[in-house]
């Protein structure tokens, strides 16, 4: 016959323990890299301290550190300081009061060569003062005008279109007079080879037609 089940005690628990877990700096799904590592070494400090303190309790429970030992320490600067002030309170006490008596004054004057500047600089006549020369007028620089290398441009482009423009007035005026010397030597010619009364051609007229065209050829 199979054995039977036995019933747990009534004090124990039947639920499982759980296991603590350790605290966490930042979010726990951070990726591996700048973030993480930071967040890592400030854990290990915060363990780190939280041992510190905790080896501290242990040492002051078992009164291994004294309470002097807590104050804070006095620096060394400090302490060679009071030593020195010791030191000369105790020289001055062990000096004898007849040698301070005998003991010449400092000189509290100017030093030497102090006083021969300062002597100098009476002596020496007054500098004019640069605040008194009259004051120049300064030259004004002429204000900058706004678009000034499109208003160049736009002058040079109206100059040019400007001599264009006389080019081709010229150019037609010469047009114009040459056309009117031809109109003139072809009715010059045309009256000449007209002929006279009897059917006869004025040559004398054409010789000099054809003549001061020539002239005007030859240049």
């Amino acid at each position: 016959m199979a054995e039977k089940r036995k019933r747990p005690e009534a004090g124990a628990s039947t639920s499982p323990q759980k296991k603590r877990k350790g605290f966490q700096v930042g979010p726990a799904n951070l990726p591996d890299g700048t973030y993480k590592r930071k967040t890592q070494k400030i854990k290990e400090s915060l363990i780190e301290r939280a041992n510190i303190k905790k080896n501290y309790a242990k040492l002051r429970k078992l009164d291994t550190i004294s309470k002097d030992a807590e104050g804070i320490p006095e620096p060394a600067s400090l302490a060679a300081d009071k030593k020195r002030q010791e030191d000369e309170a105790n020289s001055e006490d062990n000096q004898d009061p007849n040698d301070k008596d005998d003991a010449e004054p400092e000189n509290t004057g100017p030093h030497p060569d102090r006083q021969n500047l300062i002597d100098d600089e009476l002596e020496a006549p007054a500098k004019p003062d640069p605040t008194d020369r009259p004051q120049r007028e300064r030259k004004r620089r002429p204000k900058a005008v706004p678009f000034k290398r499109e208003y160049d441009a736009a002058q040079q482009r109206k100059a040019e279109a400007e001599e264009r423009r006389k080019a081709r007035e010229e150019a037609e005026k010469q047009r114009e007079e040459k056309r009117a010397e031809r109109e003139k030597f072809r009715s010059a010619m045309a009256k000449a080879r007209r002929g006279g009364p009897n059917g006869q051609r004025k040559l004398g007229r054409e010789s000099t037609v054809l003549l001061e065209r020539v002239k005007k050829m030859m240049g």
